[in-house]
């Protein structure tokens, strides 16, 4: 990106993304179970509010932060009282952050924004492990497809939260934003009220003993890989989204060009939970995650080529897919790496990993945008690919060895 585009920065209030997730997973022909789910788009709103261009990604690593310090303590709560009641302390956080940040608009108040991403991260680790909760009462032959179907509840978040963000940011116009997020908490509260009518097994004596020691199941190679592919996954993800909003505006992009670029990553983040659970159960979930691993590859050359909006947009929807078959299948991985009585703790180690390393992308994705340009981000991304690939390759290679002896 050439230096000068940054020189002509301007600070202007800009359009929050803000988005309502909410989806029905199977639960082996007992009923339905209703998630719900926020992400807003942090570094458009902290452009807004920050002191300094280098904060304005900061709300959003507080948010990944507030999600990697609730995994542990969610999945504590699930191992002793039942995945319900720690279903219902996460809607209980995202009606709080909706507040929060209704409170930080009204205010002006960038620290109070940056306080509220705290329970918001810890909304969405919550809503994120429905994806393993889905699992618990199919055969596991199922559990991609299972894990598959509740993810592809995303869908409507790409179509419904711009629109409920379009309908609402101008409520009230001397507090731009401050509907939205009430209406982001109302949907949360009607979340909890559709997870108290759910009846979900509660955990059993063994379960919550919590089988072998973490540092046993966490050195298995197999294990490590998983994880190594959900944080690359996961983090490079989050790490150019952080950074794109604010790229194609520093590029001379209008608002709604980048809002239509976002939506469409959301949909490209999930509509491919249609089909990842076939795939994996066919070709086997290493060989997804490689196909996720190479799409954000193809993503990051894409950008690379130009900063034009077709060259924004195609990368993010690459990126969107490559996310997709990257997090669905390393998280298959790691449902092959514990007992069933382990299940709770192992999950929430995992994700506790992938969503504190992500921490880091997004604290060094503003910082990186501002300090050396859109085309560094991409670079940089290539490190962690080359890391993750060589993971699954020697993986592969021990268990062809093991398989011949």
């Amino acid at each position: 990106m050439p230096k000068d585009v940054h020189a002509s920065r301007r600070h202007q209030p800009l359009r929050a993304w803000d988005r309502e997730r909410s989806a029905a997973g199977d639960r082996a022909g007992a009923g339905r179970r209703q998630r719900g789910g926020r992400l807003c788009d942090g570094g458009i709103v902290g452009h807004t509010l920050a002191p300094s261009p280098a904060l304005a990604t900061l709300p959003l690593s507080i948010f990944v932060v507030g999600m990697a310090l609730c995994t542990i303590p969610a999945g504590a709560i699930a191992r002793r009282h039942g995945r319900r009641a720690a279903f219902l302390a996460g809607t209980g956080c995202g009606v709080l952050v909706g507040l929060l940040s209704a409170l930080a608009v009204i205010l002006g108040s960038f620290w109070l924004f940056c306080a509220a991403m705290i329970p918001g991260g810890a909304y969405a680790a919550v809503v994120l492990s429905f994806r393993f909760a889905a699992t618990d009462c199919v055969e596991p032959e199922r559990r991609p497809r299972a894990m598959s179907a509740v993810m592809a509840g995303g869908v409507f978040a790409g179509v419904i939260g711009p629109q409920l963000v379009t309908v609402t940011m101008d409520v009230w116009p001397p507090h731009l934003f401050l509907a939205t997020f009430l209406a982001q908490a109302a949907v949360a509260a009607l979340s909890a009220l559709v997870l108290v009518g759910v009846r979900l097994p509660m955990p059993t004596t063994a379960e919550s003993a919590g089988g072998r020691p973490l540092g046993v199941i966490a050195r298995q190679p197999r294990f490590v890989t998983a994880v190594l592919c959900g944080v690359v996954s996961y983090l490079l993800m989050n790490f150019i989204m952080t950074a794109a909003p604010l790229a194609m505006r520093l590029c001379g992009l209008s608002q709604e060009v980048s809002n239509l670029g976002l939506q469409w990553h959301v949909i490209a983040m999930y509509a491919p939970s249609f089909v990842t659970g076939r795939l994996i159960e066919r070709f086997g979930a290493s060989r997804i995650v490689v196909a996720g691993l190479g799409l954000i590859t193809a993503s990051a050359v894409v950008g690379l080529g130009g900063v034009d909006v077709v060259h924004f947009w195609v990368s993010l929807i690459l990126l969107g897919v490559g996310w997709n078959f990257g997090f669905l299948g390393a998280s298959a991985l790691v449902l092959e790496c514990h007992r069933p009585e382990e299940k709770t703790q192992v999950q929430s180690l995992n994700d506790f990993i992938v969503f504190g390393t992500m921490a880091l992308g997004s604290f060094a994705s503003g910082g990186l945008l501002a300090a050396f340009g859109w085309d560094t981000v991409l670079w940089v991304s290539f490190v962690p690919l080359a890391a993750a690939i060589a993971a699954l390759a020697v993986t592969a290679s021990s268990r062809a060895a093991s398989a011949t002896v």
